[in-house]
């Protein structure tokens, strides 16, 4: 599994309301995209920043995603380019099922 954060810079008038409307608005084009297991929106107030962190089934299901249609399509909506980190994601505790996913081996 690939965990995928991507960060942007958001104009000032951007305050949480307005994140979180921008954000919902952009939930259809990923729910059930390939690939993707779970997403989750950030926000901070006091760095202008906009975001996510996203749970991929591999880097190449989000390499598919991050193209150069996607990130202008994130500098239109959200005034600013985005920047994508990965990280290898090898142990994921998730405390609502509760389970424990083990990856370190592929």
């Amino acid at each position: 599994m690939i965990t995928a954060i991507v960060r942007f810079k958001l104009p000032p008038t951007v305050d949480a309301a307005r994140a979180a409307e921008l954000f919902e608005g952009s939930v259809p084009k990923y729910r059930g995209l390939p690939g993707l297991i779970r997403k989750y929106y950030l926000f901070d107030a006091e760095s202008r920043t906009g975001g996510g962190c996203y749970l991929w089934e591999s880097r190449e299901a989000a390499e598919r995603v991050y193209s150069a249609e996607w990130r202008q399509m994130i500098a239109d909506r959200y005034g600013a380019p985005p920047e994508v980190s990965f990280f290898e994601t090898p142990v994921v505790v998730d405390n609502t099922l509760p389970t424990t996913t083990l990856d370190a081996a592929e």
